[in-house]
Parts: structure tokens; sequence; C-alpha cells
């Protein structure tokens, strides 16, 4: 069992900074799959990023050279840095782990980027 709490979310101002937090219940260094996922009004849940036990990570279009995920194992935290934030970045975060065959979800952070 994992329990992921998300923090860090907001209003921010076209062009933009801020980063999120998901804090593991467990040791992530275990874990498959750590990834940020959105969801806008309207659409579907969409990959932001994700790093996997090897290190590797991959990211979304949209984001590409704009977000960055990292991972403190020590700490057991995933983090999504957000840089020159856009409107069409404004949606519900949720981190995600895989560990194993099993899924596990945050409860979501929303991300607001708007003048």
């Amino acid at each position: 069992q994992v329990q992921l709490v998300e923090s860090g979310g907001g209003l921010v101002q076209p062009g933009g900074s801020l980063r999120l937090s998901c804090a593991a219940s467990r040791n992530i260094f275990s874990i498959d799959a750590l990834a940020w996922y959105r969801q806008a009004p309207g659409k579907q849940r969409e990959l932001v990023a994700r790093i996997i036990s090897s290190g590797a990570r991959n990211y979304g279009e949209s984001v590409k050279g704009r977000f960055t995920i990292s991972r403190d194992n020590a700490n057991n935290t995933v983090y999504l840095q957000m840089n020159s934030l856009k409107p069409e970045d404004t949606a519900v975060y949720y981190c995600y782990a895989q560990f194993g065959s099993v899924d596990y979800w945050g409860q979501g952070t929303q991300v607001t980027v708007s003048s």
C-alpha cells in the first residue's frame, strides 16, 4: 500500500513557476515508476512526466523543456518543477506511483495559470 499526498499547487501568472511535491508513505526507491498526470476540465487525464526506478525520465510533448521531474529517495518525495507556465497548463495535477502491478494515485492539487 502506498499513500501519496500532493502539495504546491496554486495560482500563478503566465510565465511563472511552481514546484509540486508528492510525499509517499513508503520508501520510493523500490517503487517501479513515479509520475505526474494532469486533467483539465472536459479533457482526459494526460501524462505530464514520469521517472522510473532506473532514473530514466520521459515527458509529455506539451511540457518538454519547461517541466522537470525529480525524486528525493531520502525524503520519499517526487517533485515537478514547472517553469514558463502557460494558461493551458491549468489543470488538477495528480501524483502517481506504480508498485508491482498496482497503481496508486494522490488526491490531486489544482494549478491555475492566469493573469
